[in-house]
């Protein structure tokens, strides 16, 4: 897991409507500094149809959605197809591999996590996944809010988020959210 952030993506229905929800902290640390507390982490990609979010080297970070954005425009948004060809390309690249990063994308209908390794992970319960040193708390105090409170998906996502910014300290409470709904 990166002591770098935070991000937790979020998919699901409410009142009749299906969600896409992606958030992320802003805080950029170097070793035990804090050098930005504004970062934005998190992107709409493909006509604002998928939405991603990155934990790592912030340069490696934009490197994989270049690539991730060229793959997706090439299969017109189809994002099954696209995560995982873009994993056979993350994993063979000899550059590409030694990248620190990992990415949550996701649109109203699929999730993944995608790693430098080539896993395309999608999450167990294919509603809510978490990554960076804050993510499991995040993703903990989503699925209980997910549970047991009735709440705006994005509303969900930023109480999840405050959540892991009290508890971790490479995440803070400084949280951008892009939704498709």
């Amino acid at each position: 897991m990166f002591e770098a952030t935070t991000i937790l993506g979020y998919k699901g229905e409410f009142e009749g409507k299906k969600y896409a929800v992606i958030g992320g902290d802003g805080q950029v640390t170097f070793g035990n500094c804090v050098l930005k507390s504004n970062a934005t982490k998190i992107r709409a990609l493909y006509h604002n149809q998928v939405l991603s979010g990155f934990a790592g080297s912030t340069a490696d970070a934009f490197a994989l959605f270049d690539m991730f954005e060229k793959i997706l425009e090439g299969r017109k948004g189809d994002l099954v197809r696209s995560v995982l060809e873009f994993s056979k390309e993350w994993r063979k690249d000899k550059y590409l591999r030694k990248l620190e990063a990992m990415m949550i994308v996701l649109n109203r209908d699929f999730i993944y996590i995608l790693s430098g390794t080539g896993d395309v992970v999608e999450p167990e319960d294919n509603k809510i996944a978490a990554i960076g040193s804050g993510g499991n708390y995040a993703l903990s105090a989503a699925r209980a809010l997910d549970r047991f409170a009735s709440m705006n998906p994005k509303a969900l996502v930023e109480e999840s988020l405050k959540i892991a910014g009290d508890l971790c300290i490479y995440t803070n409470t400084n949280i951008k959210i892009l939704e498709l709904q």
